[in-house]
This record gives structure tokens, C-alpha cells and sequence, in this order.
């Protein structure tokens, strides 16, 4: 098959949970002999999208990927005054005007001015155009773009958060032809807030693999384990690991609170190592540990020497990072206000959810105090991870999927 994807930016040295597993799929449908494009823009950065990489076409693990210039960077006040109004005006419960909500769209970025006429002039190229994320400018302006044109599956990577009530994002769904979601809670999510107009569409629940002989799923050695820690200078001590980017909206200032708070409660060695993009800086404290971004065989070292991994975002539609934690058989605790978090650690009984800190002190003190109790949740998680989220599976019947959608479309025009 011939496949587009699109999305806001794309790059081995990207971090983020949608590039990520857009990159896994793109690469490894190529493999599989798919000819395979992505349509992105130059930006390597969400928090302003300024131009990063040149303007053209290159090609990366098997993949061509077209980038087109973003028209500027991020206007930082603007952006900031019109998310609080749109935020705003959602939490109370009042409707954002159509045209305010547009112009907060453009600043919501990343804006591609040539965008629509590149698509205009390669659509015939494809039998399948496969769409991420639902709250980009480049999905909601590419799927108004493909549509009728180049059957799309959409995969919005949704979760419970005050945008997905704008007016604008209905239009997404009604446009495509099939949806694509990481979790049972996120199609669930989905056909509560858009109905008829997404139950009525063709689905599939995905998730994404994990390589379990490589990177992050191979299990990490001691060797591995004792480079980390001296690399990083944690030594013998016990610690908790996050990996995400350190930001608000990952709850990493909340994590760092409880951290200290529990140390204050219960003095000892433990530590927290912190891996990954710093969007905003933690405080310094002489038992957190910040890595900043590293690559994956460093982060599967970090995971495979903790004690347990700790997840204290609200807002997840799938989280990769997790998976890669029960490939390295860690136990989890994980933010209970966040539906996909409980709920995969329901299906795999991996982990342990936690609501404010009472419950994130008691499910510590129960996973630190017991060995094996950390070591069943872990093999468990690690049981999940090889039934559900195999790439050789999970690939084969992605592709169906996308036959299926282009047989569809085929057969209605």
C-alpha cells in the first residue's frame, strides 16, 4: 500500500508519545514493504514550533518524510492570553465563538502555510492517509484537506481535557473514515463526546507494539543497570523513576511534591530519577535525580533499575512509557485521576493507581515493603506487554485494517 501519514512534527531525535509511535508504525510498515511517506512540518519543538530542520524531502529509516516550513514561531502572550480564554470559557461551561476558536487554532499551531497545496498536488499518490493528533493544526487542517479525496484513519490520541469540548474538533470526525484509538478509554472517550458521528465510523483499538528484544523492551542487564547509575551518579540507592518530559501538564510538579513530602515522612536513601525533555525545571533537591533526554537503551537502563516506575499524569491516551516499564517486568504507580492509566493496569495487573497523596504514600510504603509483591506486579505487566503488544501481531492486523478502510472507500466512489 501506498501511506501518508501526517503529523506536527516527526524526527529520530523527537520526543513525544504520538511522534513516537507514529515513527514505530511508519518505520515498520516500510519494512513490511509498504511504500510509506510522512507529511510534517519542520519544527522540533511543541512549545513554539520554530523551524528546526531544512525545508524538503529526506529520507529516514525507510521513510520519506516531507517537511514544510511553519509560518512563525509561536507567538508565547498571545498564545497564553487565548488558551486561558478558550480554557476558561470551556470549565464554565460557556460555548467559545466559531471565529475565536479558529484564531486560537492557528495559534495552537504549528501553522503550515503549504500545507493545503501540497496536498492539493499529491493526493492521488496514496491508497490510505493516516492522521494524528486531533489538537494540532496540522490534522485538523490536513483532514479537511484529504477528505472525499484519500480515505483517512484518524487517530486522535484524545483524553479527558477542557479542548476536546470545542465546536472546531467535530469536524475531524465527521471528515474521516475510520478511527484508530490506543485504548478501550480512549474510544470510549470518543463516542461519549461525538456520538453517532464516531460510532458509525470503522475502529480499531491499536495501542503500540513494544520491541520486546530490543531497546526498550529487551530486558536490561546488570551491566546495563550499573552504567546508568554511575553515569548518573545514583550509586546503590533505591530509587523511583519517571520517563516523559518534565512538564505540568504530565504532573511532574505534583510527583515532585509528593516525593518530598514522603521523604520528609519516611528519611532514608530513596531517590527519584527523573527522565526525560525538560519543558519546565524541577526544583533542586539532593534526592531527585534529572537526566534530561537520553536515548532509549539509557532510559531501559533507568527503568530496569528502579524499584518501581511512577506515573502522575492526568491526561494519557495510551502511554508508551509504561508499556516499556512492564517489558522491563517494573511495577507501576500510576495516577488514578487518569482513565487510560487504571485502566491498564486493570486489564494487566501491573500497577497500582493512587488519588492524592494519602493513596500515593500507601501504595509506596505496600510496593517498597515488599519484594514480592513488586516482583509479581512487574511479571505481570511483562505477561501483558508479550500478549497484547507484540509488533508481528499488532502489525498484521493494522494492516488489515488499512485494506479494509481502502477497500471501503474504493467501493463507495
Amino acid at each position: 500500500m501506498r501511506l501518508l501519514f501526517v503529523i506536527q512534527r516527526y524526527g529520530e531525535d523527537v520526543p513525544g508519545g504520538a511522534e513516537r509511535c507514529v515513527r514505530e508504525y511508519a518505520r515498520r510498515l516500510a519494512a513490511r514493504g509498504h511504500d510509506v511517506h510522512v507529511l510534517t512540518s519542520c519544527a522540533r519543538s511543541y512549545v513554539d514550533w520554530a523551524n528546526h530542520y531544512p525545508e524538503g524531502v529526506e529520507m529516514i529509516e525507510g521513510v520519506v518524510v516531507h517537511r514544510l516550513p511553519v509560518s512563525w514561531p509561536r507567538p508565547h502572550h498571545r498564545f497564553e492570553e487565548a488558551n486561558n480564554r478558550v480554557v476558561g470559557s470551556l470549565v464554565a461551561g460557556h460555548r467559545v465563538p466559531r471565529y475565536f476558536q479558529e484564531s486560537w487554532m492557528h495559534l495552537m499551531g504549528p501553522t503550515i502555510p503549504g500545507l493545503d497545496r501540497w496536498i492539493v498536488d499529491h493526493q492521488a499518490e496514496f491508497d490510505v492517509a493516516i492522521v494524528y493528533t486531533y489538537l494540532y493544526f496540522t490534522a485538523w487542517r490536513a483532514l479537511a484537506g484529504l477528505a472525499g479525496r484519500v480515505p483517512i484513519v484518524f487517530h486522535p490520541t484524545a483524553h479527558a481535557e477542557p479542548y476536546l469540548g470545542l465546536d472546531l474538533f467535530d469536524e475531524p470526525f465527521r471528515q474521516c473514515d475510520a478511527l484508530g484509538f490506543l485504548t478501550e478509554e480512549e474510544g470510549d472517550l470518543v463516542a461519549t463526546r461525538f456520538g453517532p458521528m464516531a460510532a458509525r465510523k470503522p475502529s480499531l483499538v491499536t495501542g503500540i507494539g513494544v520491541e520486546l528484544i530490543g531497546a526498550m523492551g529487551g530486558e536490561v542487564g546488570s551491566a546495563g543497570v550499573a552504567a546508568f547509575r554511575h553515569r548518573f551518579g545514583v550509586g546503590n540507592r533505591p530509587y523511583l523513576v519517571y520517563v516523559g518530559r518534565v512538564d505540568p501538564n504530565k504532573g511532574t510538579g505534583e510527583l515532585f511534591q509528593f516525593f518530598v513530602t514522603y521523604k520528609n515522612r519516611r528519611p532514608g536513601p530513596l531517590a527519584l530519577v527523573v527522565i526525560g525533555e525538560t519543558v519546565a525545571e524541577l526544583p533542586a533537591h539532593a534526592d531527585v535525580v534529572i537526566t534530561g533526554f537520553v536515548e532509549d537503551e539509557t532510559a531501559a537502563a533507568g527503568l530496569a533499575g528502579a524499584e518501581v516506575f511512577v506515573h502522575p499524569s492526568y491526561f494519557e491516551s495510551f502511554s508508551m512509557v509504561l508499556t516499556e516499564a512492564w517489558a522491563q517486568r517494573r511495577p507501576a504507580l500510576v495516577q488514578g485521576g487518569c482513565p487510560v492509566l487504571v485502566g491498564q493496569c486493570a486489564r494487566s495487573g501491573g500497577g497500582l493507581p493512587y488519588n492524592g497523596y494519602e493513596e500515593f504514600e500507601a501504595g509506596l510504603d505496600a510496593l517498597l515493603g515488599d519484594e514480592g509483591l513488586r516482583a509479581a506486579l512487574g511479571s505481570r505487566g511483562r505477561a501483558y506487554v508479550e500478549e497484547r503488544y507484540a509488533w508481528d501481531p499488532l502489525l498484521t492486523r493494522y494492516e488489515g485494517f488499512l485494506e479494509a478502510v481502502a477497500d471501503m472507500a474504493a467501493t463507495r466512489s
